[in-house]
């Protein structure tokens, strides 16, 4: 009894690992079905093989055309589901990071950013997180929201935030250059000590934004909304202010410089006339 119940062990175990390798399994199945198929078709291959070798190669050309258009298609169908999958889980993932303020979750964030723009997803919801110290350069960002994130202390070279949510967004002592933030809002944002050389603000909202001690130098600020920005000690050498909505005497009067910067007619006669030094400095 024993002995029995140990066999039946023994080949209840060996079905279950045969079962557990997918391709030995596959490969067992179709050794049987071909003995079964081969077995039946035999009396065909000796009494009638031509009729019957002309049936297999119709049959075979079906087989190349399910595998040409249905094979293909579900492929591409899988690779699309698996792709939209990996989407969704850097996004879940973002998510999941979100008010955590520490440098795993800004460096996890940013992998994630990174991994969705090689997919061609800009459009990224930033809101309240944490991306402070890390490389953003090149990336982009564009439509996105990241209102109220914190991106203090990043490289943020030649970034794409064009049309971009900025608002209360803190870019403190962080690498701007060369950014493109046209028709960004950012309102209330804080590019305090920021490098913004050749920055594009063309066309941007930047009501209440802190530029203090900020380096603008050949920035297009062309046409943006400067409503009580702070311009204290900024450097604007060279940006080009022309066209602005909200600019006054008194913003640019707290500047470091304003050396070769573009203004209209009517701002230029006042900045002449009233802080001639910071024109010709």
């Amino acid at each position: 009894m024993k002995e029995k119940r140990s066999i039946k062990q023994r080949l209840r175990d060996k079905f279950d690992e045969v079962v557990e390798k997918p391709l030995l399994t596959s490969a067992i199945v179709l050794l049987l079905v071909a003995i079964l198929v081969i077995t039946l078709s035999l009396n065909y291959y000796i009494n009638e093989f031509h009729n019957f070798w002309g049936q297999v190669l119709a049959e075979a050309h079906g087989m190349i055309f399910d595998i040409a258009v249905i094979g293909i298609l579900i492929f591409w169908l899988n690779q699309n589901g698996e792709v939209r999958q990996r989407i969704r889980t850097y996004k879940d993932e973002i998510d999941d990071f979100r008010l955590w303020e520490s440098e795993e979750a800004a460096f996890r964030t940013v992998g994630n950013i990174k991994r969705l723009n090689r997919h061609k997803i800009y459009e990224i919801n930033l809101v309240n997180c944490h991306l402070s110290r890390t490389n953003l350069s090149h990336v982009n960002l564009s439509a996105s929201n990241l209102n109220s994130a914190n991106l203090s202390n990043s490289s943020l070279i030649e970034i794409n935030l064009e049309n971009t949510r900025l608002n209360q967004t803190i870019f403190e002592n962080s690498n701007l250059n060369q950014a493109l933030l046209k028709g960004a809002y950012a309102s209330g944002a804080n590019f305090k000590d920021a490098f913004l050389i050749k920055a594009n603000f063309e066309n941007a909202f930047l009501i209440k934004t802190n530029f203090k001690n900020a380096y603008l130098m050949e920035a297009n600020l062309q046409n943006s909304y400067l409503m009580g920005a702070d311009f204290e000690n900024a450097s604007l050498y060279k940006a080009d202010l022309r066209g602005t909505k909200g600019l006054t005497i008194d913003q640019l009067a707290k500047a470091k410089t304003l050396y070769l910067a573009l203004f209209d007619d009517k701002l230029m006669e006042q900045v002449k006339e009233i802080i001639p030094e910071l024109v010709g400095s």
